[in-house]
């Protein structure tokens, strides 16, 4: 694997200080010629939906009478999963922000795991002249899979082609507590909030429930910079925790009542086998205990999503809803930030930190909880199952 992948400075043989173990934050102008909307992918159509899994899966040896217990899911919407969609209207937004603010850059988009693919985005860009590129990736948080595995494969893709060692790809830090991503929940929260306890409900019948993708909790233990002490879940439990209490106090100072509602954080979309341990609560699971701890309504809150891809809609709109329903629950699913105006200023506002140089201390946030960096440190968000590369695009070697 060639040594040189981008011009964050951890990613060639000799680190900065900050990548050693420092405040890893690129504090000088950069002068980047493009952004790349890099996503997961997904299906648009019946016969993209095996094809697909194939990809997410790969490496993995699953047969695809095992892939198709998951396809249903997307069957079910017609082999169609949304996040494409979504993601053509976050280039668009994107596009039109940029150029309000006289930002001269064009946005590529590429996905992990389908057209058009990351490779695809890499060759349109470099044969437009734009080879160095500044990284917006469609997840929020610190986690291998929701961060340091786009940096690999921004490596991936380079490595070996006749742009290595020609584009660099840098990627924006992890923006879960940026005040553009979370203002979507405090608003959904509050008007759930206030719409229930208009209809009569006492704020102690009314729970709160912050959902967020479940992972390994080997992979949850390893999130985060490894010289802080996360404690269970790493990094990546962590954040999620600071960001759903922000958003429970913010929805407080707007809504003194609800400072009786009680909330807590659960997980869904659990792919593993039984035998290896994930991340919990269950949603579902907790949704079935509510109605015994007095609650006659619930509020779901997709805090680890951008917009309403497969996991929302199914996982949520469908199987948490069910859940509600047989419990006797009322049941409100607020928005995920999707295009909303806020969001995507902020994803600007996240482009100009690194146009500008901006230091860290004049960085927009939210809360104090930390891991959110434009460069890895050693060991971040490690995965140990797939193994250590050290080369990849902004990780430390």
């Amino acid at each position: 694997m060639a040594d040189v992948k981008s011009t964050d400075p951890d990613a060639v043989p000799h680190a900065s200080p900050a990548a050693a173990g420092g405040d890893a934050f690129i504090e000088q102008p950069v002068a980047y010629d493009a952004i790349l909307l890099a996503g997961f992918g997904g299906p648009e159509g019946q016969d993209d939906v095996i094809p697909f899994l194939r990809n997410v899966t790969r490496g993995r040896g699953i047969p695809d009478e095992r892939l198709e217990e998951v396809a249903h899911h997307y069957r079910h919407f017609g082999g169609v999963s949304p996040i494409n969609g979504q993601n053509r209207a976050l280039k668009a937004a994107l596009e039109a922000e940029l150029a309000a603010r006289s930002i001269d850059l064009p946005v590529y988009w590429g996905n992990r795991n389908w057209a058009p693919l990351l490779e695809d985005a890499v060759a349109e860009a470099a044969g437009n002249g734009d080879t160095t590129l500044l990284a917006f990736a469609t997840s929020a948080y610190s986690s291998f899979s929701s961060c340091r595995q786009y940096r690999e494969d921004f490596s991936r893709v380079l490595d070996g082609s006749p742009y290595d060692g020609v584009v660099t790809i840098d990627k924006i830090r992890p923006f879960y507590d940026h005040p553009g991503f979370v203002q979507t929940f405090v608003e959904g929260v509050h008007d759930a909030v206030a719409g229930f306890l208009a209809d009569g409900l006492a704020p102690e019948s009314v729970h709160v429930l912050f959902s967020t993708h479940s992972i390994p909790t080997a992979d949850a233990d390893r999130s985060g910079p490894r010289d802080v002490e996360w404690g269970e879940g790493g990094a990546y439990a962590a954040q999620h925790e600071a960001v759903a209490a922000w958003v429970m106090d913010r929805v407080t100072q707007l809504l003194p009542s609800a400072a009786s509602v009680a909330w807590e954080l659960v997980y869904q979309s659990r792919s593993g086998p039984p035998s290896q341990p994930w991340l919990e609560p269950d949603v579902c699971d907790v949704i079935g205990e509510l109605q015994d701890r007095g609650r006659q309504a619930v509020i779901v809150v997709p805090v680890g999503f951008m917009s309403d891809h497969m996991e929302v809609l199914w996982d949520l709109d469908t199987e948490a809803k069910d859940a509600a329903e047989q419990a006797g629950l009322r049941f409100v699913r607020t928005p995920t930030p999707g295009v909303s105006p806020a969001f995507v200023a902020g994803i600007v506002d996240l482009i100009q930190e690194r146009l500008e140089g901006r230091p860290a201390a004049d960085r927009a946030h939210v809360t104090s909880v930390g891991g959110s960096f434009d460069i890895c440190r050693p060991g971040c968000c490690e995965n140990v199952r797939a193994g250590f590369k050290p080369a990849a695009a902004g990780i430390a070697p």
